[in-house]
């Protein structure tokens, strides 16, 4: 008969054995429909698309200066819509964490607005279909519902929370243990433990657990018909968020089919995560515009936004140069990218978050602080990077340009440059844009990376810093960074 020693060391052995297996199988499991995918390139009119951006900074005596016209244009759709509206918001909440009340007094009640404009226009236009895409981290994970996403699905809204399960695991290590062990014990209102969000609240166990598998339906997306019977669409870097509400930005706003396959993308994200309900979007309209068509867009998810990144960033070389205004930029083969493009002679210029506040909690600025000196160590000196000045907000901006000498590459939207967010992990939205370089929009994309490079000395505003400002050498953080990247044990 074994022994008790024997018996323990089996099933030591078999757990393990069981671990490596969930492990391996959360990394490599079949992507659910609707991931990782690439529109068919859209031909356009230069009218059919538009370029929006918030910024936040502050003036030379530190009075903030905020410019926003994103939600603006996401609460207009919502008012133009007549049949349908689909809306996939990663963060939808009025929670502010450790903001302090100074910063409250000046935040936007993005939550709120959104709620009472869709209210609005569903009590306005009763047979309207409205279905918001959100993530679970908005009822952290099953604790504490949310209160507004429970009023808005008492109006008739079809409210779907991302199956994340569903998703390949970013951070393995950890999410085959918590789906061997933890899982099953599912959720429930109400909890003993402080609420990471909410300074006075309380959360369960099980939601702290789910939190730390690190994945997420990251999206930022509205598509919706409109009055003269076309459809809109808003890809966004931009949470309806109020702790958020003062971040800087950037969106796209445009019509047509690039619509239609965000559309799909949507719906395709619905129905995984258990939505059995349609939409009827009615006949759509295509209104005669008379001007050639001269941009092509793709709408681009998950890898196919690295993959299209890379792309343009191949073609870049001695002359052309390349752009990136990001909040986190870790991914490896992005950044090996970059510095082969200068080696190739393209310039290479970057503008980043320094990574050192969120939500009023203190950030040592990793990932882009350590990112930034190998760059420019290993380019020579010749990739440049700048610091946007935050105070109290983030430079949450996703936006990276490839300029050649007869066109501009633009790839806009939710995602940021890391392994988390281009590896088929979490879900993320882009549009890749190819524009003509002596169109309007490509010199409106220009002048707005342009102008946050050099400041503006006329008005006395500094929206940068040199990277001398957030030089950091540390190596231990360096190695951190490349092994937080790695396994996925962070939270970019």
């Amino acid at each position: 008969m074994p022994s008790h020693p024997s018996i323990f060391r089996a099933i030591c052995w078999t757990v393990l054995l069981v671990w490596l297996v969930v492990m391996v199988q959360q990394t490599v499991k079949p992507l659910p429909p609707g991931v990782s995918v690439a529109s068919a390139a859209t031909v356009m009119h230069e009218s059919q698309i538009e370029f929006l951006y918030d910024l936040t900074t502050h003036d030379s005596v530190g009075r903030p200066i905020v410019e926003q016209q994103i939600f603006d244009a996401v609460l207009a759709a919502i008012d133009g819509a007549n049949t349908f509206i689909v809306l996939d918001f990663f963060l939808f909440n009025d929670d502010m964490g450790a903001v302090g009340d100074n910063a409250k007094g000046r935040l936007r009640p993005l939550s709120r607005e959104l709620t009472d404009r869709l209210l609005a226009r569903k009590a306005a236009v009763p047979d309207l279909q409205v279905l918001f895409i959100t993530d679970p981290i908005n009822d952290f994970y099953g604790s504490r519902p949310s209160l507004l996403l429970a009023e808005l699905e008492r109006s008739g809204v079809h409210i779907v929370r991302t199956d994340l399960k569903r998703l390949r695991a970013s951070n393995p290590a950890y999410t085959s243990l918590w789906l061997m062990f933890a899982q099953w014990f599912g959720n429930s209102p109400g909890g003993t433990l402080p609420d990471p969000f909410r300074e006075d609240g309380k959360a369960s166990i099980r939601s702290w657990l789910a939190l730390a598998n690190f994945r997420a339906n990251h999206r930022k997306v509205i598509v919706a018909d409109t009055t003269d019977g076309d459809w809109l669409g808003i890809v966004t870097s931009g949470n309806p968020h109020d702790a958020s509400s003062l971040h800087s930005n950037v969106a796209w706003r445009f019509r047509g089919d690039l619509a239609q396959a965000a559309l799909e993308s949507e719906l395709e994200v619905a129905r995984f995560s258990g939505w059995q309900g349609s939409i009827e979007t009615g006949k759509r309209s295509r209104p005669t515009i008379n001007a050639p068509a001269t941009l092509t867009a793709n709408h681009v998810t998950e890898e196919a936004i690295r993959e299209g990144l890379l792309g343009s960033i191949a073609k870049a070389a001695s002359g052309d140069e390349i752009t990136l205004a990001m909040f986190y930029l870790a991914d490896r083969t992005v950044i090996d990218a970059l510095l082969d493009a200068s080696q190739r002679g393209a310039h290479v210029r970057l503008i980043l978050d320094p990574n050192k506040e969120a939500f009023g909690l203190e950030k040592d600025g990793v990932p882009n602080r350590p990112v930034a000196t190998e760059l420019i160590e290993k380019s020579g000196g010749k990739i440049e990077v700048r610091w946007y000045r935050t105070q109290g907000e983030q430079f949450h901006t996703k936006l990276a340009m490839v300029k050649t000498a007869s066109q501009l590459t633009a790839s806009l939207g939710s995602a940021n440059l890391t392994r988390r967010n281009l590896g088929n992990y979490n879900l993320e939205a882009n549009l890749q844009v190819a524009i003509p370089i002596d169109s309007q929009l490509a010199r409106q994309l220009k002048e707005y990376f342009d102008l946050l490079w050099h400041n503006d000395r006329e008005k006395g505003i500094e929206y940068t810093a040199s990277f001398e400002a957030y030089r950091d050498e540390s190596k231990l953080k360096y190695w951190r960074y490349r092994i937080m990247e790695a396994t996925g044990l962070s939270t970019f």
